[in-house]
């Protein structure tokens, strides 16, 4: 069993870090949101520390899961960041969707502070986290992921090393965009249902059984047919990665003409009102069309 730091307890860091204390390794939380960390600490018997470097003090792994780039820079780097706390030889997990950028800054950076740095992207949702059945796609030195990875295994299904550093955010793009097109065109499928009268859950029963289907159809048609979108990725979330992948794209000479529509697509449910609906909610932006 080790000691771990985890930093940022959002819908998916939060259950996560329960996943590792639970499996019995030791478990000090960081939150922007002091209270959070406490209540954290408090339900899960860990422990609670006021800044990123108090957390990841004696640490054997430190394990961040925050919103974007700049929020991934403030729990690493500075005097109060996570490697200025952590031991040499330590390694640090990054669960953060965010730009192959930052992740060359923060492998630079970390190495500079002698220890190690994995790119760890996640996907799932907020089922997979409490679930424990998360996607992880990894970058970085394989010794160091080959040292982390029975850590990561207590909430994943599958966690690979692709590559050299930044290799798992690259990943985590390619898992986006695929999502975009498949959510389009499940809602595109169901509005047509819609319009012609079909019975949505039978058309769904049938052809999720063919070339069709997927975990988006499988896990979403339900609550699109039912108009529920509380739940899942939020679409502001969406939009931040897509945008990501869009400015990656353009860096290496990628076309993705239709993640840049779908992108724009969620841009018009924002306007909706929808930032914090979940990304199956492109249906809602069909329906208001007519």
């Amino acid at each position: 069993m080790a000691k771990l730091a985890f930093l940022g307890l959002g819908v998916m860091g939060a259950p996560m870090a329960g996943h590792l204390q639970k499996a019995g390794h030791e478990v000090t939380v960081y939150n922007r949101t002091a209270s959070k960390a406490q209540d954290w600490a408090d339900t899960h018997s860990g422990s609670a520390a006021k800044t990123p470097r108090e957390a990841a003090q004696g640490a054997d792994f430190v394990m961040s899961c925050v919103g974007n780039d700049d929020d991934l820079r403030s729990v690493c780097v500075g005097d109060d960041g996570a490697f200025a706390g952590m031991s040499r030889g330590a390694v640090l997990v990054d669960h953060t969707t965010v730009s192959a950028a930052v992740t060359r800054e923060m492998s630079a950076a970390a190495e500079a502070a002698g220890v190690s740095f994995i790119d760890a992207p996640i996907s799932g949702g907020q089922a997979g986290a409490e679930n424990g059945q998360l996607s992880i796609m990894c970058g970085g030195d394989q010794a160091a992921f080959d040292r982390a990875l029975p850590v990561m295994e207590v909430y994943s299904k599958i966690c690979r090393r692709i590559g050299d550093s930044g290799a798992g955010q690259m990943t985590k793009m390619c898992n986006q965009i695929a999502i975009a097109g498949l959510v389009q065109g499940l809602s595109e499928a169901l509005h047509f249902a819609e319009k012609a009268g079909l019975d949505g859950r039978a058309v769904v029963e049938v052809i999720s059984q063919g070339a069709a289907g997927s975990w988006q159809m499988a896990n979403r048609y339900e609550t699109m047919l039912d108009d529920k979108f509380e739940h899942g990725f939020a679409v502001d979330w969406m939009r931040k990665d897509l945008g990501i992948c869009l400015e990656t794209a353009d860096e290496t000479g990628a076309s993705l003409p239709v993640t840049a529509l779908v992108d724009q697509f969620y841009k018009d449910v924002q306007k909706m009102g929808g930032a914090r609906w979940d990304t199956s909610s492109l249906i809602k932006r069909l329906r208001a069309a007519g």
